[in-house]
């Protein structure tokens, strides 16, 4: 029997209930259609790193610290937690035998890429922003292949991410 690739998934697109509501974001082309192709090892860098389900959402922050992870009611500052944690987790991830990842889009974890990032008044001041662990992920592992459920949603992206992950 052929090993298939384990790839990384953010685990809501697995319709696991981690989201900030309690939700998932169940995605049937990443579960079911790339599912049979791969191995999928579901991650949460917000469950992991501590906060719970339900939680209060957060949100990207520009500040003079420069871009952190608050919270978006309360303004607590995650970004050390979270940032401990990736660290971590990415020295866990580094013995495996990972061979990509989906990161979940417009999430201020694993957003690959035109995430939106706010000041302290609630106003947006640029949409050009990754996710703090998907940020993390591709400085670490600049040779895996990554995408996001929105790309893969087109049949040729998936199939060309498959080809990626099989080499």
């Amino acid at each position: 029997m052929k090993v298939k690739p384990l790839v990384g998934v953010s685990a809501c697109l697995l319709g696991r209930n981690v989201r900030y509501d309690g939700e998932s974001k169940l995605t049937p082309h990443i579960s079911d259609s790339l599912g049979s192709a791969v191995e999928f090892l579901p991650i949460c860098p917000e469950v992991e790193f501590g906060l719970g389900v339900p939680r209060e959402a957060v949100q990207l922050v520009d500040s003079q610290n420069g871009v952190r992870l608050q919270t978006l009611d309360f303004c607590r500052d995650e970004t050390e937690r979270m940032t401990e944690w990736a660290n971590k987790r990415l020295d866990d991830l580094a013995g495996l035998p990972l061979c990509g990842f989906v990161f979940k889009s417009r999430s201020p974890s694993c957003a690959l890429r035109g995430l939106d990032v706010f000041d302290s008044s609630g106003e947006i001041v640029r949409s050009d922003a990754s996710g703090i662990f998907a940020r993390m992920f591709l400085e670490r592992f600049p040779d895996i292949p990554v995408e996001d459920e929105d790309r893969l949603a087109d049949p040729t992206a998936r199939d060309s991410f498959i080809s990626r992950v099989k080499k």
